[in-house]
């Protein structure tokens, strides 16, 4: 599934996606980066964000300690613990996107129920070509897998993540490019409910907008 963190001239048309597609962010033209130095994350500048809260620092210490996040929507509410210690830079960043208030309002644009199973969410547009205007390296690839429960990220190719994610209500087969930083401990039957209702199919069969709309109203954070 291709994580969705892209402009307008990068995104895929309908006709172009699939619903057997890895997530998909689209971030548009992305500055080349070399991975992070020891004990840094390089955060680096992306497309402008289309909602600017700035670029989190990194503090390994900091970052290091878990936590649970739950993303509070109009359907019900999803929680999942962080994988801090094994994907630290992307939760680092997920954390300091909630604190600032970067998700709240937001509309989880695609639902896939052919051939992977995810609800992919985080692009402030609702459209899946939004990002936080910063980009960051790929991390725990080694030996991923998708199955339900999973939390990961979007992403327009390697290294390009931003704050476009997806969860996982049905086991999916994936290649491992997609960074996996979270496990769903509630919820998944609010994400079953969701697909159960279907999409629009407006990328294709089994691929489209959810067909009741999801929005997280926040991001609460312990």
């Amino acid at each position: 599934m291709t994580a969705c963190n892209s402009t307008d001239s990068a995104a895929a048309s309908p006709s172009d996606r699939k619903a057997d597609s890895a997530p998909t962010a689209q971030l548009g033209e992305l500055p080349s980066h070399d991975l992070p130095p020891a004990g840094g994350c390089g955060y680096t500048a992306a497309a402008p964000a289309v909602k600017n809260v700035g670029t989190p620092s990194f503090n390994p210490a900091a970052a290091a300690k878990p936590f649970t996040a739950s993303l509070h929507t109009n359907t019900g509410v999803v929680t999942f613990n962080a994988f801090a210690d094994k994907a630290p830079c992307t939760t680092n960043s997920l954390h300091y996107l909630a604190e600032h208030k970067y998700f709240d309002g937001t509309r989880c644009h695609r639902l896939t129920t052919k051939g992977i199973y995810v609800l992919q969410c985080g692009d402030p547009t609702g459209t899946g070509t939004g990002g936080p205007g910063y980009s960051f390296p790929d991390e725990n690839l080694a030996g991923a897998t998708y199955p339900a429960g999973t939390v990961a990220m979007a992403n327009a190719g390697p290294n390009t993540n931003g704050s476009q994610f997806f969860l996982v209500y049905r086991d999916t087969q994936l290649p491992p490019n997609y960074t996996p930083f979270g496990r769903i401990t509630g919820g998944l039957d609010v994400l079953n409910r969701i697909a159960a209702e279907g999409n629009d199919e407006a990328n294709g069969p089994g691929d489209g907008h959810p067909r009741k709309p999801v929005v997280i109203n926040n991001v609460s954070l312990g």
